[in-house]
């Protein structure tokens, strides 16, 4: 599965771009707003900061200007996804945009159906959203599961199901067991990903052990000290 980063916070991006966990980006026009920025000096930046792709979303609602906004996006760097409503002129833009050879997410995404349209329109990815979902007592990771099934039957279809409106790390997880190709996150379910309390609890007893040793990996001029963690 690939991880994306959904946020428009550069500092976060590179952040957790250094660790080689990070596939791609997406944003889209609440986010960029809370930065305070120029958008498309921070989607520019953002495609500086990573190599896979970045979806920018357009702002228009008619095709004829998604189009224009999404050839704009496009033109700002290789790797960019244009992002695109699950509207009847947000598929219209996807089929003329993909067909140019331009990545597309197809966004806010709620039904089984929509699915199999922005797959028919030559979408790159399509972007359920299991949160909101959640939010109205409807089971979010059972549209995950429908999705990736249909898709399945359909080897023509190349889209793919990247999971959206993720809140915990559950989601994940249960996006992976159901064989989503992308999952896109806030920074800090990323980094919940990582904790466990008995990880913690094995790395303190390390610690405590080796330090009752006295010694150094690096030597005594050295401050830093390592622990093997077999």
């Amino acid at each position: 599965m690939k991880f994306f980063i959904d946020t428009a916070d550069t500092a976060e991006i590179r952040d957790l771009a250094a660790t080689g966990l990070l596939d791609g980006v997406t944003t889209n026009p609440s986010l960029v707003a809370k930065s305070g920025r120029d958008f498309i000096e921070v989607v520019q930046e953002i495609c500086e900061i990573v190599s896979g792709p970045v979806s920018a979303e357009v702002a228009a609602t008619d095709h004829e200007t998604m189009l224009a906004e999404g050839k704009r996006l496009a033109g700002l760097a290789p790797n960019i996804a244009v992002k695109v409503p699950l509207t009847p002129d947000g598929l219209k833009t996807c089929k003329a945009l993909s067909g140019e050879g331009t990545m597309v997410n197809v966004t806010l995404c709620f039904s089984p159906g929509q699915a199999i349209l922005a797959a028919k329109a030559g979408a790159t990815f399509v972007s359920p959203f299991v949160g909101r979902l959640d939010d109205i007592s409807t089971p979010g990771m059972a549209l995950i599961e429908d999705i990736c099934r249909i898709y399945a039957q359909y080897p023509d279809f190349k889209t793919q199901v990247l999971v959206a409106s993720i809140r915990h790390p559950m989601h994940v997880v249960e996006a992976a067991r159901m064989g989503a190709h992308v999952s896109t996150m806030p920074p800090n379910v990323i980094r919940q990903l990582f904790a466990h309390p008995l990880t913690d609890k094995g790395l303190a007893a390390f610690l405590a052990d080796w330090e009752k040793t006295g010694q150094s990996i690096l030597g005594d001029d050295k401050k830093v000290r390592s622990v093997s963690h077999g």
